[in-house]
């Protein structure tokens, strides 16, 4: 039985607690399971298909692009080891947009192939399923470490500042935003917390407290999701690099490269 510090006084009896095995408080509903044969079919129609777009991410910029419901996108770290920051939004209504939180409670904290990434209220569907990971066989390291978490947010100036005292523009977030901005006539209020892929990240067993690790990938590690509504994508190419450095200490140019994007359409 778990026990409390006594507060004070001789004749302070420490509280015992009872203790329960966990319970999932979120059974994944049918919605968030996929008919794995159907998805790997249409994987397989839209790379047989014709590739419509490719897309650079610079290293620590951003950028964005559509997507067809039906259509697959391939992300490859396509020079040396690089973490994105991912936003979702529904192209003919990006009020409707990425909800992190209700994903990792449907799901778990790191993404794995056939889940899905669910959208914000009232609305809560998928708009788009994972559907290949070069990663896949990392799993979950002695430390509790895995990939492709939607537990962190994103890099950004505001929290910098409160680590360092220091003012900067240089992070997921403020690339994020420069993206919509400049590209899709958005808003910064439109940036909201991101799928982080290629991170690899968990709690620490002690305080609990979130941590990263140097990301595994390497040159030609590629992650695909298939688009379950027609989307607006944006992707980071992380300032932090693989995340071997934390934030507020200086991060090498050379620890950062960019990130490779492909659209792939099933022909008619």
């Amino acid at each position: 039985m778990a026990t409390t510090q006594p507060w004070c006084g001789k004749n302070f009896k420490p509280r015992v607690f009872e203790k329960h095995p966990p319970t999932l408080c979120y059974d994944k509903p049918a919605a968030a399971q996929v008919a794995k044969s159907q998805y790997d079919d249409m994987r397989y129609k839209a790379i047989m298909g014709e590739m419509i777009e490719s897309v650079v991410v610079p290293k620590r910029s951003a950028r964005t692009w559509t997507m067809q419901q039906g259509d697959l996108c391939r992300i490859t770290v396509c020079e040396g080891s690089q973490v994105g920051d991912l936003n979702f939004w529904n192209l003919e209504n990006t009020q409707e947009r990425f909800y992190s939180g209700k994903t990792r409670q449907l799901h778990s904290t790191h993404l794995r192939v056939y889940d899905r990434l669910w959208s914000c209220m009232p609305y809560l569907r998928p708009m788009a399923t994972f559907v290949f990971d070069s990663l896949a066989a990392y799993g979950i390291d002695e430390d509790g470490g895995a990939l492709h978490d939607v537990i962190g947010t994103r890099c950004d100036d505001y929290t910098y500042k409160l680590i360092t005292g220091k003012d900067r523009i240089g992070s997921c977030h403020s690339s994020l935003v420069q993206a919509v901005v400049n590209e899709r006539a958005m808003c910064e209020a439109d940036v909201h917390d991101v799928w982080n892929i290629f991170m690899c990240t968990g709690f620490t067993r002690d305080t609990h407290q979130y941590f990263c690790k140097p990301s595994p990938a390497r040159k030609g590690d590629y992650i695909e999701f298939i688009a379950d509504m027609n989307l607006l994508v944006a992707l980071s190419a992380c300032p932090q690099g693989d995340v071997s450095i934390p934030v507020g200490q200086e991060v090498p140019d050379a620890k950062c490269h960019p990130l490779k994007v492909e659209i792939f359409r099933k022909k008619n």
